[in-house]
């Protein structure tokens, strides 16, 4: 309804171009919105204002004009001025009643459209490190990653779903080298565990893995593995320099051949658990994109910002010019030593990205990048790619609250509650509900007492009971031996006149809208408050009214409207990924 209507706008303003009433030039955005009051019609233009300007007319002398010059519809009842210039649309009775047909109709299609057809997007999400497995902040990106690429799809972008493995670098040599220390305990070494190696029992099964393996082929002495190591944190030293000085010893000991079996076995270990942590989640991606696989990449787009003059030397550092770019300052892409940093493969993870042929790229960050974003950007132009093909994501936090009190996370110390262990807890769709309820933007206190309870406290529980309800009305319908024909009911949906029944079948008609909203704002969020307020609607209906009545037509009526609802909930929830049980 939105549409066409919006398109009997167009057609209104090209005629007032024709009788010379608005310039020809003049090409404002034609938007038509759903009125928050009933009684101001069901759809509301603020074209006339946009247009008073140009024409040098009052607002509601133009609006008379549009009105005069739209085409008639059957579907429009009236057309009224409101304010100072709205033009107010109340839709026929029974074009209201039309889009239970026309949900019953479309099925699973409906609310789809095609507003982004033709256009190619990658969604990168959750991208942790292969340090350990994904805690509960992870889940929250992987949640709304998920639900925002749903999304997108649903309106007819072309979507890639990708997820960047960071398998270089020194963040994984700390991984390996933790794992070869605790191999190293488990064979009877003692010494004191470095305070920012990586620690928890996921550790401790890779290093027995390993033992299970290759005995003790890894095995050295703790005195060796220390030796001229700087101290550690904790003993007055340096817990950075610590680390550092145990990964070269690490290297130096093992030699390349078994220090690489001890680095893969860390990272194909923890990337093999989080594949499937996802995949339990319901989180499946089209690409996991190996760092390592940058390969030469990283060192030509070095090469190509220096020939472009973005590039300087300063103490042996090289570095970027991203203040040119809007950044807040410049950033290192080579080492002194010679080596280039973590940024430098960002650079060239962007130019893959665009190489590719993505019209946008949507990172999904947590909210502690946001200072990454600004030399993303400064990178991306640099590299003669347009900055406004890059879209950010930046996720707050999850507060974890279990018998009122906040859990703590740490990946480094192991004390931190994992994805796997929040599903067992909560299960699949509380966890992926709960995780969109609130604006990416927004911390989320997630309360584990509430995602378990089944109360009408719980918003999942909420939604899927709906859902449910509505399969037992059908149960019961066979089990009173009453009948149901849905194309009598859907001749006779002019029977649905109560309050609740049009507030439905508005809230029916709108999802459409609501999905193309969310999906361009990438805000999951809005999708789960319409499916409350529908489940809303339909509880605070089925208690109201009796839907299984003697009188055919009507039963017949009520049934279509229910089914209806039924499949909008369907879809919506398909769309988070959260499942729509038929008994409860």
């Amino acid at each position: 309804m939105k549409e066409r209507i919006e398109e009997q706008l167009i057609v209104a303003l090209e005629a007032l171009k024709a009788s010379g009433v608005v310039p020809a030039e003049v090409n404002p955005p034609v938007n038509v919105s759903r009125t928050k009051d009933a009684s101001h019609g069901d759809f509301a233009s603020n074209l006339a204002m946009m247009l008073a300007k140009p024409a040098g007319k009052p607002p509601r002398e133009i609006a008379q004009a549009l009105i005069d010059a739209l085409p008639p519809s059957p579907v429009i009842r009236d057309v009224v001025i409101a304010g100072p210039g709205f033009i107010n649309f109340f839709q026929a009775d029974d074009a209201q009643a039309a889009v239970v047909a026309t949900v019953l109709s479309a099925g699973d299609t409906f609310g789809r459209s095609q507003a982004g057809l033709g256009k190619r997007v990658q969604v990168e999400y959750v991208s942790a490190n292969p340090s350990g497995p994904l805690h509960v902040g992870h889940g929250r990106g992987a949640a709304l990653g998920a639900t925002i690429a749903n999304l997108l799809h649903a309106v007819g972008f072309d979507v890639q779903r990708e997820y960047y493995v960071n398998d270089a670098g020194r963040q994984m040599d700390i991984l390996a080298t933790s794992v070869w220390l605790r191999y190293l305990t488990i064979l009877g070494e003692e010494f004191v565990f470095p305070s920012n190696g990586y620690k928890g029992d996921y550790i401790h099964q890779i290093s027995q893995s390993l033992i299970e393996q290759y005995a003790e082929r890894f095995k050295q002495s703790a005195d060796d593995a220390f030796l001229d190591v700087v101290a550690d944190e904790p003993a007055g030293g340096d817990k950075e320099k610590h680390i550092d000085g145990l990964v070269l010893r690490a290297k130096a000991l093992l030699g390349d051949t078994d220090y690489q079996i001890v680095f893969d076995r860390a990272l194909d270990s923890i990337l093999d658990d989080i594949r499937q942590d996802l995949g339990e989640f319901g989180v499946q991606y089209d690409e996991w994109f190996s760092e390592r696989s940058l390969g030469d990449h990283v060192q030509v787009v070095v090469d190509k910002l220096d020939a472009a003059g973005h590039l300087y030397e300063k103490e042996g550092v090289r570095w970027f010019r991203s203040t040119d770019f809007g950044d807040d300052k410049d950033r290192p892409v080579v080492r002194a030593n010679g080596q280039t940093t973590y940024f430098a493969s960002d650079i060239a993870y962007i130019d893959n990205k665009m190489q590719r042929g993505f019209d946008r790229v949507l990172y999904a960050f947590g909210s502690d990048h946001h200072g990454y974003t600004a030399r993303m950007y400064a990178a991306c132009e640099a590299l003669g790619h347009s900055r406004e093909r890059l879209e950010f994501v930046l996720i707050q936090f999850v507060n974890l609250f279990r018998g009122g009190e906040r859990v703590q996370m740490s990946t480094r110390s192991g004390s931190f509650v994992t994805l796997r262990e929040l599903r067992d807890e909560v299960g699949k769709d509380a966890a992926r509900f709960f995780y969109v309820m609130r604006k990416f933007s927004q911390h989320l206190d997630f309360d584990l007492d509430l995602a378990k309870s089944q109360s009408n406290d719980n918003p999942v529980y909420y939604v899927q009971y709906a859902y449910a309800r509505i399969c037992s009305v059908m149960r019961q319908l066979d089990q009173r031996e009453m009948t149901f024909d849905q194309a009598a009911g859907l001749a006779a949906l002019h029977r649905l006149n109560e309050t609740a029944e049009t507030e439905l079948m508005t809230l029916l008609a709108t999802y459409p809208e609501l999905i193309e909203r969310a999906a361009l704002a990438h805000e999951p969020h809005q999708l789960t408050g319409y499916l409350r307020d529908l489940a809303n609607g339909l509880h605070s209906y089925y208690n109201a009214h009796k839907v299984l009545v003697d009188d055919d037509e009507l039963r017949h009526a009520r049934l279509c409207l229910l089914l209806a609802v039924r499949q909008v909930l369907a879809n919506g929830l398909g769309l988070i990924d959260v499942s729509t049980p038929e008994v409860m």
